[in-house]
């Protein structure tokens, strides 16, 4: 009998069974081996999960890694050890990297250096060769070596017959186009949401037009190429109301919300403060209540961080000056228990969804995501009665950029399990 964890006594909630019960879990030499009532079986290690969620490792398609080329803010050993402390058992790089991820050998770069990581690292592969909007990389090449996505994030395509023919690969090579929607010739120099609060403070502002304009171009452009996209980070009303649009006519495509988008407002903001800068900026409690809704009803599918480490120097100086981002693996979780589940929101069950089914389905990761049996064992174990103060001192990710340091949540990650060992466990 090879390896095996017996985690007792808790709920278990998989999206993919669409079981949600207090269950026992067995995991037996990296995979699921049995779900039941009651498992009478001597383990290599029980775990007794009363009182907690047993939910499938969440998998965050949303991830900068900074590696290669900017391992001051965070390296893929350090990014995968956040993942693990924030429940994510897989995690996709964005390639706007230096160099760029626009071959496969960088590509391969990033698999051979997450080879012994704690959780599962995807690369996901530049739209264009050097993210410069002139030439398509070799998507194809790219696939081949295990990119799961393409995407230029940190920018949009602005050439739109060179984002068509990018749409077009990857409808045949069956990959999403994870979208960053950004109208480079409308941003104008803004560095937070245009509104009352950036013009009292007299800092140039960034619309909700900058996003909607370029999501509004490529759900038709995806449409005409008969690719999946994927709206990352959305943030404003009118993405609500056009992918709700789109899906309701049959279009294929999906979107996700990070945590810092449906917990905060502008009105938020201290100014001055640049913890608070992030692309796309906080919005209005109009466009909060938006995203809270199209999560609610699913029409957003994914909670996604957008995790953006920085050094303290990266970050100092005017809001003008700081870098745009945020740190968000080892906070997800607890501001999604905090802000959706605790009150009523989403259930138990759509957190599953968001945070691990969906994202496995939209990137065909098709053994994770599941606490089927036969599945990979990608296992989170969440206590979402525990609270705690967020401390960005104890974060293990380099970066400790975030907006949240000193905010009480609730829902604490108790242990994770990668491919059946624990790789993270929390400590007193």
């Amino acid at each position: 009998m090879g390896y095996t964890i017996l985690i007792k006594n808790g709920r278990v909630i998989d999206p993919d069974t669409k079981r949600d019960g207090i269950c026992d879990l067995l995991l037996k030499d990296g995979l699921i081996e049995a779900c039941e009532k009651e498992i009478k079986i001597a383990p290599d290690r029980v775990i007794d999960a009363a009182g907690c969620y047993v939910m499938p490792g969440f998998i965050d398609m949303h991830v900068h890694l900074r590696d290669p080329g900017l391992t001051q803010k965070e390296d893929i050993n350090s990014g995968a050890r956040a993942a693990a402390a924030g429940g994510f058992t897989t995690i996709v790089a964005m390639p706007n990297t230096k160099p760029v991820i626009d071959a496969a050998d960088r590509v391969d770069y990033v698999i051979n250096k997450a080879h012994n990581a704690p959780v599962h690292v995807l690369q996901a592969g530049a739209v264009t060769k050097g993210q410069k909007g002139e030439e398509l990389s070799d998507i194809a090449g790219m696939k081949e070596h295990g990119i799961p996505a393409i995407s230029e994030d940190g920018k949009s395509v602005m050439n739109a017959q060179l984002c068509k023919e990018a749409l077009k690969i990857a409808a045949e090579l069956d990959i999403p186009f994870l979208d960053h929607c950004e109208d480079a010739n409308l941003v104008n120099g803004g560095c937070v949401n245009e509104d009352a609060y950036s013009e009292k403070e007299g800092i140039l502002g960034i619309g909700n037009e900058v996003e909607d304009v370029i999501i509004a171009r490529d759900i038709m452009l995806a449409n005409a190429a008969g690719a999946h996209l994927h709206l990352c980070h959305c943030s404003t009303y009118g993405s609500y109301k056009m992918l709700k649009r789109a899906k309701s006519i049959g279009m294929d495509v999906s979107g996700e919300v990070c945590p810092h988008h449906f917990t905060l407002t502008s009105a938020d903001r201290i100014p001055g403060d640049t913890n608070y800068k992030m692309n796309p900026p906080l919005r209005t409690e109009e466009d909060r209540a938006a995203l809270i809704k199209g999560l609610q009803e699913d029409v957003f599918e994914v909670i996604a961080t957008d995790h953006a480490p920085h050094t303290r120097q990266d970050k100092a100086g005017t809001l003008k000056e700081a870098a745009f981002g945020i740190v968000g693996l080892e906070t997800a979780a607890a501001l999604t228990i905090s802000e959706l589940v605790e009150p009523g929101i989403l259930t138990p069950m759509q957190m599953a969804e968001k945070m691990s089914g969906n994202p496995a389905r939209i990137l065909h990761l098709e053994n994770r995501g599941s606490l089927a049996p036969g599945k990979e064992a990608d296992v989170v174990i969440v206590d979402p009665e525990a609270e705690y103060v967020i401390d960005p001192k104890k974060f293990a990710s380099k970066g400790k950029n975030t907006p949240f340091g000193g905010r009480k949540v609730k829902g604490v990650i108790m242990y994770t399990i990668c491919s059946g060992q624990v790789v993270y466990e929390k400590r007193d």
